[in-house]
């Protein structure tokens, strides 16, 4: 896909919780097409210490308010910069980067598993699977109730499911703990989230027969293979993620699961 170097209007900074906000950007002409697991690589601007620009998952396009959505977790210096930003600012931005997940097919049956800021990209991924006719299950996890993130988002565009580590929302465990994964079956399952998170379900995966797909968060300075540090030991030799993936079939990667 093409890729745009954009000054993109803020249009507002929501702080949705302690550690994260949702910056939704704009843009005088219509917003370039993007995918469901792609990236942006952001400019952060008036921060003297941040030189490399930041890679920040697609939380979601809205084309009818023409709006791109970044879910931002507030984790250094240049990730406060972005939090800092006011509507009228601008964010210069690289997109979209990188290969999505991919596409459902017609009466496929998809489990998105989302973990702390690793749901973010899962929520458009539904959105698309809605549609085009499809209903997509959402089993997303966090430490505890209050870390679950946009959940009234989710719900949007299908089922939801819950785990927190200590039982105050949903089921009490991890992800790969939840009742659900029981109780139904799926054709394939899309994730992102820690990496130990998207291990442990590519195990369960392989051990239940099930396609799976994980978006994976190495360090990604430039975001077009050009650096090398994002490289990840795959069965095709070392790929860039932010080039090559970030999304891959758990079949490519030398995990030890």
């Amino acid at each position: 896909m093409k890729k745009f170097l954009l000054d993109l209007s803020v249009k507002s900074v929501e702080q949705i919780h302690q550690r994260y906000v949702l910056i939704k950007l704009t843009d005088e002409k219509p917003l370039p097409k993007m995918l469901p697991g792609q990236f942006v690589e952001v400019r952060v601007d008036g921060s003297p210490a941040t030189f490399l620009r930041r890679p920040i998952s697609i939380n979601y396009v809205d084309e009818a308010q023409n709006e791109l959505w970044l879910l931002v977790a507030t984790v250094g210096e240049g990730t406060r910069k972005m939090a800092s930003l006011k509507a009228g600012d601008v964010m210069n931005c690289v997109l979209p980067l990188g290969n999505g997940f991919t596409p459902a097919k017609n009466g496929e049956k998809v489990l998105l598993i989302g973990g702390g800021v690793g749901v973010a990209p899962l929520l458009y991924m539904g959105a698309q699977m809605q549609q085009s006719g499809l209903e997509p299950t959402f089993l997303l996890g966090a430490r505890t109730a209050g870390d679950l993130l946009m959940l009234e988002e989710f719900e949007r565009y299908g089922r939801v499911y819950v785990t927190t580590e200590d039982g105050s929302a949903g089921e009490k465990g991890f992800v790969t703990h939840h009742s659900l994964l029981q109780q139904e079956t799926f054709d394939r399952i899309s994730c992102c989230g820690p990496t130990p998170m998207m291990k442990a379900v590519a195990r369960l995966a392989r051990e239940k027969g099930i396609a799976c797909e994980v978006s994976l968060e190495n360090l990604m300075a430039c975001g077009v293979g050009a650096c090398l540090c994002c490289v990840e030991k795959t069965t095709e030799g070392n790929l860039c993620v932010c080039k090559d993936g970030p999304v891959f079939n758990i079949e490519q990667l030398l995990w030890q699961i």
